[in-house]
């Protein structure tokens, strides 16, 4: 061992009802590893929480008044690409799930999620990967039309082999590697192989943008 401590990750909590926002900010404030570093009763709020801050996550939610969770996110991310935003909320709807991640948003949860699943959406948000409930990533697969069906001849599309655009279709339904291996009959490294193909070819830095790539070809 080197002595080295790691660094608990920070987080801002943003929702406008009062009981929820302390009730979040207690409970995180019992976890290992996570710092809650402040909480805002409304977009415009976080925003400067984050100026303030500078929080690995915001944990947001979407319905706020002032400014609410998709223009917060928005702003957010354009002010301050490091930090992550995680959307906490109770609404899983088409509308709220692509306003979302179209803002930037890389995760995604509903306010049924347990302590224990906040508390690992928020750590992997921290780490740069995209996480999102069960039932969100359910709306994804059966709500948008599949990737294959946009015209291999779209600009946006020409350097992906057919595999590749596969791949990402699969992403933008929400599989994860292991997910996208077994639907394709493939090796999960082989998987990760036109991952990191097709992020290239395309200038995408992390799944997150990959969703939101994908959903917007839809």
């Amino acid at each position: 061992m080197t002595g080295e401590m790691r660094r608990d990750v920070s987080v801002i909590v943003a929702d406008d009802q009062d009981i929820v926002r302390d009730g979040l900010v207690t409970v995180l404030s019992l976890v290992d590893g996570i710092h809650v570093a402040g909480s805002a009763s409304n977009g415009q709020e976080a925003c400067e929480l984050v100026e303030a801050t500078h929080p690995d996550v915001v944990l947001m939610d979407l319905r706020m008044p002032v400014m609410d969770g998709v223009a917060a996110t928005a702003r957010i991310l354009a002010e301050h690409p490091g930090t992550g935003v995680l959307v906490l909320t109770t609404f899983d709807d088409d509308a709220s799930i692509a306003g979302a991640l179209r803002a930037g948003a890389r995760g995604y949860l509903t306010k049924d999620a347990s302590r224990e699943d906040i508390a690992t959406a928020i750590r992997s948000v921290a780490r740069g990967h995209a996480t999102f409930d069960p039932q969100v990533s359910a709306r994804l697969v059966s709500g948008l039309r599949p990737l294959q069906q946009v015209p291999e001849d779209s600009s946006a599309l020409a350097d992906l082999t057919p595999r590749e655009r596969e791949v990402l279709a699969l992403i933008g339904d929400g599989l994860n590697n292991t997910e996208i291996a077994d639907r394709l009959f493939i090796s999960a490294a082989t998987v990760k192989t036109h991952i990191n193909n097709l992020f290239s070819k395309l200038g995408l830095r992390d799944r997150a943008q990959a969703v939101r790539f994908a959903n917007d070809l839809r």
